[in-house]
Protein backbone atom coordinates (compact mmCIF):
# COMPACT_ATOMS: atom_id res chain seq x y z
CA UNK A 1 0.00 0.00 0.00
CA UNK A 2 1.02 3.52 -0.99
CA UNK A 3 1.20 6.02 1.43
CA UNK A 4 0.42 9.52 0.43
CA UNK A 5 -0.30 12.85 2.40
CA UNK A 6 -3.92 13.82 3.46
CA UNK A 7 -4.26 17.84 3.21
CA UNK A 8 -6.30 18.66 6.91
CA UNK A 9 -7.74 21.99 7.72
CA UNK A 10 -6.94 24.22 10.66
CA UNK A 11 -8.64 22.91 13.68
CA UNK A 12 -8.75 26.37 15.99
CA UNK A 13 -10.52 28.17 13.41
CA UNK A 14 -13.40 25.22 13.28
CA UNK A 15 -13.45 24.89 16.80
CA UNK A 16 -13.75 28.48 16.72
CA UNK A 17 -16.73 28.63 13.96
CA UNK A 18 -18.65 25.50 15.77
CA UNK A 19 -18.57 27.66 18.96
CA UNK A 20 -19.93 30.58 16.78
CA UNK A 21 -22.51 28.79 15.31
CA UNK A 22 -23.54 27.25 18.72
CA UNK A 23 -23.92 30.61 20.26
CA UNK A 24 -26.30 31.94 16.96
CA UNK A 25 -28.23 28.78 16.89
CA UNK A 26 -28.97 29.52 20.54
CA UNK A 27 -29.75 33.04 19.64
CA UNK A 28 -32.19 32.46 17.45
CA UNK A 29 -33.95 29.72 18.72
CA UNK A 30 -34.45 31.86 21.87
CA UNK A 31 -35.73 34.47 19.55
CA UNK A 32 -38.68 31.98 17.88
CA UNK A 33 -40.04 31.68 21.08
CA UNK A 34 -40.03 35.13 21.69
CA UNK A 35 -41.35 36.40 18.08
CA UNK A 36 -43.10 32.97 17.72
CA UNK A 37 -41.38 32.64 14.25
CA UNK A 38 -40.81 29.46 12.66
CA UNK A 39 -37.82 30.82 10.43
CA UNK A 40 -35.87 31.39 13.00
CA UNK A 41 -36.48 28.57 14.51
CA UNK A 42 -35.60 26.47 11.87
CA UNK A 43 -32.25 28.83 11.52
CA UNK A 44 -31.16 27.89 15.06
CA UNK A 45 -32.25 24.18 14.61
CA UNK A 46 -29.67 24.08 11.08
CA UNK A 47 -27.00 26.13 12.60
CA UNK A 48 -27.21 23.76 15.68
CA UNK A 49 -26.70 20.64 13.80
CA UNK A 50 -23.65 22.66 11.47
CA UNK A 51 -21.93 23.23 15.25
CA UNK A 52 -22.45 19.64 16.39
CA UNK A 53 -21.47 18.37 12.53
CA UNK A 54 -18.41 20.05 13.24
CA UNK A 55 -16.87 19.13 16.36
CA UNK A 56 -16.15 15.48 15.45
CA UNK A 57 -14.23 16.67 12.80
CA UNK A 58 -11.63 17.83 15.40
CA UNK A 59 -8.67 15.99 16.50
CA UNK A 60 -4.86 16.48 17.76
CA UNK A 61 -1.63 15.31 16.67
CA UNK A 62 1.77 15.29 18.62
CA UNK A 63 5.09 15.45 17.13
CA UNK A 64 6.25 12.02 15.63
CA UNK A 65 2.66 11.18 15.43
CA UNK A 66 0.45 10.43 12.48
CA UNK A 67 -2.76 9.60 11.92
CA UNK A 68 -4.08 7.11 8.84
CA UNK A 69 -7.53 8.24 7.73
CA UNK A 70 -10.31 6.10 6.26
CA UNK A 71 -13.70 6.76 4.88
CA UNK A 72 -15.92 3.60 5.17
CA UNK A 73 -13.08 1.03 5.46
CA UNK A 74 -11.10 2.54 2.55
CA UNK A 75 -7.44 4.20 2.77
CA UNK A 76 -7.96 7.65 2.38
CA UNK A 77 -4.81 9.26 3.34
CA UNK A 78 -2.30 10.11 5.97
CA UNK A 79 -2.39 13.55 8.22
CA UNK A 80 1.38 14.17 9.86
CA UNK A 81 0.46 17.79 10.29
CA UNK A 82 0.68 18.91 14.12
CA UNK A 83 -1.43 20.30 16.45
CA UNK A 84 -5.57 20.85 16.53
CA UNK A 85 -6.70 19.69 12.91
CA UNK A 86 -9.62 19.43 11.16
CA UNK A 87 -11.09 16.50 8.36
CA UNK A 88 -14.79 15.50 7.88
CA UNK A 89 -16.54 13.74 10.78
CA UNK A 90 -17.02 11.10 8.26
CA UNK A 91 -13.82 10.13 7.64
CA UNK A 92 -11.61 7.54 10.59
CA UNK A 93 -8.79 8.34 11.94
CA UNK A 94 -5.86 5.67 13.54
CA UNK A 95 -3.30 7.18 15.38
CA UNK A 96 0.52 5.78 14.39
CA UNK A 97 3.29 6.62 16.64
CA UNK A 98 6.60 7.58 14.32
CA UNK A 99 9.17 7.35 17.76
CA UNK A 100 11.47 5.47 17.84
CA UNK A 101 11.51 2.91 19.99
CA UNK A 102 13.49 0.06 21.44
CA UNK A 103 13.27 -3.13 23.36
CA UNK A 104 15.38 -6.09 24.67
CA UNK A 105 14.33 -9.78 23.44
CA UNK A 106 13.83 -12.49 26.06
CA UNK A 107 17.20 -14.60 26.24
CA UNK A 108 16.68 -17.20 23.85
CA UNK A 109 18.25 -20.77 23.88
CA UNK A 110 19.31 -21.90 20.83
CA UNK A 111 21.84 -23.98 19.01
CA UNK A 112 24.48 -22.56 17.45
CA UNK A 113 26.45 -23.51 14.28
CA UNK A 114 28.92 -26.49 16.26
CA UNK A 115 25.17 -27.48 17.70
CA UNK A 116 26.04 -26.11 20.84
CA UNK A 117 23.10 -24.64 23.20
CA UNK A 118 23.28 -21.15 23.90
CA UNK A 119 22.01 -18.25 25.42
CA UNK A 120 21.28 -15.07 23.17
CA UNK A 121 19.43 -11.75 23.40
CA UNK A 122 19.47 -8.50 21.54
CA UNK A 123 18.53 -5.07 21.56
CA UNK A 124 16.39 -3.70 18.66
CA UNK A 125 15.66 -0.24 17.98
CA UNK A 126 13.37 0.40 15.81
CA UNK A 127 10.44 3.35 14.38
CA UNK A 128 7.64 3.49 11.84
CA UNK A 129 8.38 4.71 8.79
CA UNK A 130 5.06 4.31 6.71
CA UNK A 131 2.08 4.51 8.88
CA UNK A 132 -0.27 3.21 6.29
CA UNK A 133 1.87 -0.04 5.74
CA UNK A 134 2.01 -0.76 9.56
CA UNK A 135 -1.87 -0.12 10.24
CA UNK A 136 -2.98 -2.40 7.27
CA UNK A 137 -0.37 -4.76 6.56
CA UNK A 138 -0.26 -6.39 9.50
CA UNK A 139 -2.93 -6.60 12.32
CA UNK A 140 -0.59 -5.32 15.44
CA UNK A 141 2.69 -4.40 14.02
CA UNK A 142 4.06 -3.95 17.69
CA UNK A 143 3.28 -7.62 18.24
CA UNK A 144 4.55 -7.93 14.97
CA UNK A 145 8.03 -6.49 15.27
CA UNK A 146 8.86 -8.19 18.44
CA UNK A 147 7.89 -11.45 17.07
CA UNK A 148 9.74 -11.51 13.82
CA UNK A 149 12.67 -9.87 16.06
CA UNK A 150 12.81 -13.04 18.16
CA UNK A 151 12.47 -15.32 14.46
CA UNK A 152 15.21 -13.57 13.22
CA UNK A 153 17.39 -13.68 16.08
CA UNK A 154 17.26 -17.70 16.31
CA UNK A 155 17.55 -17.53 12.59
CA UNK A 156 21.00 -15.73 12.73
CA UNK A 157 22.36 -17.64 15.65
CA UNK A 158 22.06 -20.89 14.40
CA UNK A 159 24.24 -19.31 11.29
CA UNK A 160 27.96 -18.94 13.27
CA UNK A 161 29.52 -20.54 15.93
CA UNK A 162 29.96 -19.17 19.12
CA UNK A 163 33.73 -18.91 19.22
CA UNK A 164 36.08 -19.52 16.51
CA UNK A 165 40.01 -19.61 16.05
CA UNK A 166 40.42 -19.93 12.55
CA UNK A 167 39.37 -16.59 11.94
CA UNK A 168 35.80 -17.47 11.04
CA UNK A 169 32.72 -14.94 11.59
CA UNK A 170 31.73 -15.82 15.36
CA UNK A 171 29.27 -14.66 17.52
CA UNK A 172 31.70 -13.74 20.62
CA UNK A 173 34.39 -12.31 18.13
CA UNK A 174 32.86 -10.60 15.61
CA UNK A 175 29.75 -8.03 17.43
CA UNK A 176 29.77 -5.77 14.08
CA UNK A 177 29.50 -8.54 11.53
CA UNK A 178 26.69 -10.44 13.27
CA UNK A 179 24.92 -7.20 14.43
CA UNK A 180 25.10 -5.89 10.77
CA UNK A 181 23.57 -9.59 9.44
CA UNK A 182 20.75 -8.96 12.29
CA UNK A 183 19.90 -5.89 11.22
CA UNK A 184 19.77 -6.77 7.20
CA UNK A 185 17.20 -9.83 8.18
CA UNK A 186 15.27 -7.52 10.56
CA UNK A 187 14.94 -4.90 7.82
CA UNK A 188 13.76 -8.09 5.33
CA UNK A 189 11.28 -9.32 7.40
CA UNK A 190 9.71 -5.93 9.21
CA UNK A 191 10.65 -3.77 5.88
CA UNK A 192 6.44 -5.09 4.74
CA UNK A 193 5.17 -3.23 7.75
CA UNK A 194 6.40 -0.21 7.39
CA UNK A 195 9.27 -0.36 9.53
CA UNK A 196 12.64 0.74 9.58
CA UNK A 197 15.43 -1.07 11.77
CA UNK A 198 17.70 1.50 13.23
CA UNK A 199 19.78 -0.35 14.86
CA UNK A 200 20.44 -4.15 16.13
CA UNK A 201 23.09 -5.73 18.70
CA UNK A 202 23.16 -8.87 20.40
CA UNK A 203 22.88 -7.80 24.21
CA UNK A 204 23.50 -11.33 26.42
CA UNK A 205 25.53 -13.63 24.73
CA UNK A 206 26.77 -17.29 26.52
CA UNK A 207 26.51 -20.85 26.60
CA UNK A 208 23.42 -22.65 28.06
CA UNK A 209 24.08 -23.60 31.95
CA UNK A 210 23.87 -26.87 31.36
CA UNK A 211 27.63 -26.77 29.54
CA UNK A 212 28.88 -23.78 30.53
CA UNK A 213 31.29 -25.46 32.80
CA UNK A 214 32.31 -27.70 30.21
CA UNK A 215 32.96 -25.24 27.26
CA UNK A 216 34.70 -23.02 29.80
CA UNK A 217 37.59 -25.94 30.31
CA UNK A 218 37.33 -26.19 26.48
CA UNK A 219 38.18 -22.53 25.74
CA UNK A 220 40.99 -22.69 28.50
CA UNK A 221 42.06 -25.56 26.61
CA UNK A 222 41.60 -23.52 23.33
CA UNK A 223 43.38 -21.17 24.99
CA UNK A 224 46.33 -22.55 26.27
CA UNK A 225 47.37 -24.89 22.80
CA UNK A 226 47.40 -21.21 21.07
CA UNK A 227 49.85 -19.97 23.59
CA UNK A 228 52.08 -22.85 23.25
CA UNK A 229 51.91 -23.19 19.79
CA UNK A 230 52.93 -19.31 19.45
CA UNK A 231 55.59 -19.84 21.77
CA UNK A 232 56.90 -22.63 20.15
CA UNK A 233 56.86 -20.80 16.33
CA UNK A 234 58.43 -17.90 18.53
CA UNK A 235 61.34 -20.40 19.93
CA UNK A 236 62.10 -22.13 16.37
CA UNK A 237 62.48 -19.00 14.63
CA UNK A 238 65.07 -17.97 17.64
CA UNK A 239 66.89 -21.10 17.80
CA UNK A 240 67.16 -20.92 14.05
CA UNK A 241 68.32 -17.40 14.02
CA UNK A 242 71.20 -18.03 16.62
CA UNK A 243 72.44 -21.07 14.97
CA UNK A 244 72.92 -19.12 11.63
CA UNK A 245 74.42 -16.39 13.38
CA UNK A 246 76.74 -19.06 15.05
CA UNK A 247 77.84 -20.42 11.71
CA UNK A 248 77.93 -16.81 9.64
CA UNK A 249 80.49 -14.97 12.19
CA UNK A 250 82.59 -18.59 12.86
CA UNK A 251 82.09 -18.35 16.29
CA UNK A 252 82.02 -21.81 17.05
CA UNK A 253 81.58 -24.83 14.48
CA UNK A 254 79.29 -28.02 15.69
CA UNK A 255 78.47 -30.99 14.93
CA UNK A 256 74.90 -32.30 14.33
CA UNK A 257 75.28 -34.28 17.43
CA UNK A 258 75.87 -31.05 19.37
CA UNK A 259 73.91 -29.04 17.30
CA UNK A 260 70.87 -31.18 18.17
CA UNK A 261 72.01 -31.22 21.73
CA UNK A 262 72.20 -27.09 21.48
CA UNK A 263 68.52 -26.85 20.14
CA UNK A 264 67.34 -29.03 22.56
CA UNK A 265 68.97 -27.23 25.49
CA UNK A 266 67.39 -23.78 23.69
CA UNK A 267 64.18 -25.58 22.74
CA UNK A 268 63.68 -26.41 26.69
CA UNK A 269 64.78 -22.84 28.02
CA UNK A 270 62.38 -20.77 25.63
CA UNK A 271 59.12 -22.77 26.29
CA UNK A 272 59.64 -23.73 29.64
CA UNK A 273 56.47 -22.78 31.49
CA UNK A 274 58.98 -21.32 34.18
CA UNK A 275 62.00 -20.10 35.33
CA UNK A 276 65.14 -23.22 34.14
CA UNK A 277 68.35 -23.29 36.54
CA UNK A 278 71.31 -23.39 34.04
CA UNK A 279 73.94 -26.44 34.85
CA UNK A 280 77.66 -25.49 33.72
CA UNK A 281 79.42 -28.39 32.25
CA UNK A 282 83.27 -27.93 33.48
CA UNK A 283 84.67 -30.72 31.96
CA UNK A 284 85.41 -31.38 28.16
CA UNK A 285 82.51 -30.67 26.23
CA UNK A 286 83.34 -33.82 24.34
Amino acid sequence: MKEHVLRTLPGIPMLFASFILGLLSWWLISHSFENHSWPYFWAGIFCGVTALFLLPGLFSLEPNQNAVVSLFGKYVGTASEPGLRWTLPFYGRHKVSMRVRNFESGKLKVNELEGSPIEIAAVIVWQVIDAAEARYNVEDFESFVHIQSEAALRAMATRYPYDSHDGRVALRSHPDEVSAQLKTELDERLGKAGVDVIEARISHLAYAPEIAQAMLQRQQADAVIAARTKIVEGAVGMVELALDQLKSRGVVELDPERRAAMVSNLLVVLCADRSTQPVINTGSLY
